[in-house]
């Protein structure tokens, strides 16, 4: 579960509700102590850094409120110092291309996989079914979010692992 999610308080009860994982951004970026906090306390496994990256010249920025606010922020840094006070993983999606399905930003992806040890989700710009092979392979993504694809019937799910699988890429057994 993501958005909203500013204090200790409001993860115990999205977690109480159900959930498995909380991805946090804002709260994490006004005060970075709080993914500190959720990792302690529920395991790492359970604290996702959510970013949202803008490119900047030759950098890309934190972007926080929806993409609203500036944070003047590294997101590479900030990634790495996520990792280092205890996020698991790190949902990372590129403000330039979320919502055009033209491709991921592959140099943002692999700069910041590079970067971390831990798991990094990719998000936005998933367009072709090639963007997957692309992100994973060439981006250096654990994981891919999808989201426009999926709601306007670009493509379906079935169609998305039959492709992974005949790609080699690694998907998830369904019993």
């Amino acid at each position: 579960v993501g958005g909203g999610l500013r204090s200790i308080d409001d993860v115990v009860a999205v977690l109480r509700a159900g959930a498995d994982k909380v991805a946090i951004n804002t709260a994490a970026i006004k005060n970075p102590a709080i993914v500190s906090q959720v990792s302690r306390r529920f395991g790492s496994q359970c604290m996702v850094l959510s970013v949202q990256a803008k490119k900047q010249g030759d950098w890309w920025e934190a972007l926080y409120d929806n993409g609203r606010e500036h944070s003047n922020c590294d997101v590479v840094s900030w990634c790495k110092q996520g990792q280092d006070l205890g996020a698991g993983e790190i949902l990372l999606t590129s403000v330039d291309k979320e919502g055009t399905r033209r491709g991921f930003d592959l140099n943002l992806i692999q700069a910041v996989t590079e970067a971390v040890d831990i798991p990094v989700i990719a998000s936005g710009g998933m367009g072709e079914l090639e963007d997957l092979v692309k992100v994973v392979r060439e981006g250096g993504a654990d994981a891919v979010a999808m989201a426009s694809v999926l709601h306007y019937g670009i493509h379906t799910v079935p169609e998305m692992r039959s492709f992974c699988i005949s790609e080699k890429i690694p998907v998830r057994t369904i019993a």
